[in-house]
């Protein structure tokens, strides 16, 4: 007869051993909820992508603005505990202000050259099929994917240092779309 010094009881612990190397740092899910947000969520792409946009040029320093804006926002929050509710605000705000700046046709320079009217919908556009339909597709569908995905575990000092370095790297690409807009 063997001796068995070690017995398996069928106890898996709250972390596995390989756990942590499997989920995902809180810096992806900022850079993927900024790039969502300046690519899916951006009037002023999709608008030259239809052929309705006057130019590329700002559409495409909106995708680094928006990209940027969003980047040093969710850094800043890109906390294991908070970076799940600033990404979910973060997609309701910008779903909505999208769906605003496409029914109401506003150009998507309104954002920065500061609005002169509600960015918002109206609440009857809630009604139609199309509208709520965006915001499935660029909002919840979202939302439900960062909300069931699993973070990494990271310790402290060593977030901070991720959040800074993806914060300075969010600012550049920030100043760069200031650049091309002017």
């Amino acid at each position: 007869m063997a001796l068995k010094l070690f017995r398996s009881t069928g106890y898996s612990s709250l972390l596995m051993p390989g756990e942590s190397r499997v989920a995902t740092h809180p810096s992806w899910l900022v850079f993927g909820a900024s790039l969502w947000l300046a690519i899916a969520c951006n009037v002023g792409l999709w608008r030259l992508l239809a052929g309705t946009a006057p130019d590329v040029r700002s559409a495409l320093a909106s995708v680094l603005l928006l990209g940027g804006a969003n980047g040093v926002f969710l850094s800043m929050f890109g906390w294991r505990r908070t970076i799940r509710f600033a990404i979910t605000v973060a997609l309701l705000v910008g779903t909505l202000v999208a769906c605003g700046l496409w029914s109401q046709q506003l150009p998507i320079e309104i954002l920065w050259h500061g609005p002169s009217r509600s960015l918002l919908p109206a609440w009857t556009n809630f009604l139609r099929w199309q509208v709520l339909a965006l915001v499935l597709v660029l909002a919840v569908l979202p939302i439900v994917w960062v909300w069931n995905h699993a973070l990494r575990r990271v310790s402290g000092p060593a977030q901070a240092r991720a959040n800074l370095v993806g914060g300075v790297i969010a600012a550049v690409v920030f100043l760069a779309g200031v650049l091309a807009a002017g």
